[in-house]
């Protein structure tokens, strides 16, 4: 029986995907996806197995205690683990701070099927339909091409205020960060009403 003091635990469906709790059988697809040098080349480094496995725990925390977060990604037709996309607090450490983003990564087998897109906008959905957000941000590094092409396509804009990433080495390519945002709409099924 579910501990009636902690809050439901939502799923979110697309046509193609299912945005789930994260499950053990997770940590591994995840490690590997986190180790691969094309998946993590606008990240500061790839991750180890251990680094992988506490993201997941945390995001499976943070689920549990909220009810929603960044969910793992599951492809309905084969059942498998894609990759993770949702929504979080931003970290304290960011200049805009308190906000809440919302993010992606994905296997890149699965890149190039929309599958960003489609996970976003539903996230996007649950976020002012469900948690009555008035704003969502996102933020990735400047030369992150293909992440900005995501946020633009489902609907956001560039609010012109670039931000040093505070945890980038100084020296490093990935120091400038464009900040992204959408304010709240009425969305059904990814579209506007």
């Amino acid at each position: 029986m579910r501990d009636i003091s902690l809050p439901k635990i939502y799923e979110l469906h697309t046509e193609r995907l299912l945005l789930r709790q994260w499950r053990t059988s997770d940590l591994h697809a995840f490690a590997q996806m986190n180790g691969c040098e094309k998946v993590m080349e606008y990240f500061p480094h790839p991750l180890t197995s251990v680094e992988s496995d506490a993201i997941a725990h945390r995001l499976t925390k943070i689920i549990t205690e909220k009810g929603w977060g960044f969910w793992a990604n599951e492809e309905k037709n084969s059942q498998k683990f894609i990759g993770s996309v949702g929504l979080k607090q931003t970290d304290a450490c960011l200049p805009f701070s308190p906000a809440v983003e919302i993010g992606w990564r994905l296997d890149s087998q699965y890149w190039h099927k929309g599958y960003a897109t489609e996970a976003a906008k539903k996230s996007l959905e649950f976020a002012f339909n469900e948690l009555n957000l008035k704003e969502v941000i996102s933020f990735t590094a400047k030369i992150n091409k293909p992440s900005i092409k995501v946020m633009e396509r489902i609907g956001m804009v560039d609010t012109g205020k670039p931000f040093n990433h505070p945890i980038v080495e100084k020296n490093s390519s990935l120091l400038e960060h464009v900040l992204y945002k959408i304010e709240q709409v009425k969305l059904i099924d990814g579209r506007g009403a």
